[in-house]
């Protein structure tokens, strides 16, 4: 994708079978090639309310479906209840043993994304023996600032989670397996 590609969205309405409500959604499509896997991430402010207990950010990985176009993935992503303001979204393309991270931001029906690398301090996890990874902290609607995905698979490690009885709050754990490569990503806020 060149410098600020614009793609183009198209509004659609999802009912949720379980409540009968309506939530009103955008959806976006990118086609990855053979080898690359696209997972984008909605970034999130936490609620004024929640603040002083809670992570100023929160991560949210979008939904997606997949078609396949010859040798190519055309990945389509949902937004549910987009924000009026926009959404800011972390996209990560994953490639055999490396991920190339841009940003971008919905508004209206479109999606604008940055070709100019983000400045993020990547991580990438890597142990001989099982281990858990960090304690963090959830919002009091279940949300959480950090992300860890396997490299291989692009899938995203489902954390335990428990209640923590000191400090009063859910927090979770990540399980890594042994031999695997993991991605781990945060979102901060900007420090001057």
């Amino acid at each position: 994708m060149d410098e600020n590609d614009i793609l183009e969205c198209e509004k659609g309405v999802y009912n949720m079978d379980e409540e009968l409500n309506q939530v009103q959604g955008k959806y976006f499509s990118i086609t990855d090639p053979k080898d690359i896997n696209t997972v984008i991430y909605q970034i999130n402010r936490t609620e004024k309310e929640f603040l002083k207990t809670s992570p100023k950010y929160t991560v949210e990985r979008l939904d997606s479906a997949v078609e396949y176009i010859g040798d190519k993935k055309k990945r389509t992503f949902f937004v549910d209840n987009p924000s009026p303001n926009g959404n800011h979204l972390a996209i990560f393309s994953f490639g055999k043993d490396r991920v190339v991270v841009n940003t971008g931001f919905l508004e209206d029906d479109r999606v604008r994304i940055s070709k100019k690398p983000t400045p993020l301090k990547i991580t990438t996890l890597y142990n001989e023996e099982e281990t858990e990874y960090k304690d963090f902290a959830y919002t009091p609607n279940m949300k959480r600032q950090i992300s860890i995905i396997d490299m291989e698979t692009t899938e995203e490690v489902k954390p335990v989670l428990y209640f923590d009885e000191e400090a009063n709050e859910v927090k979770g754990k990540c399980k890594l397996k042994p031999y695997k490569k993991y991605f781990a990503f945060e979102v901060r806020e900007k420090k001057d």
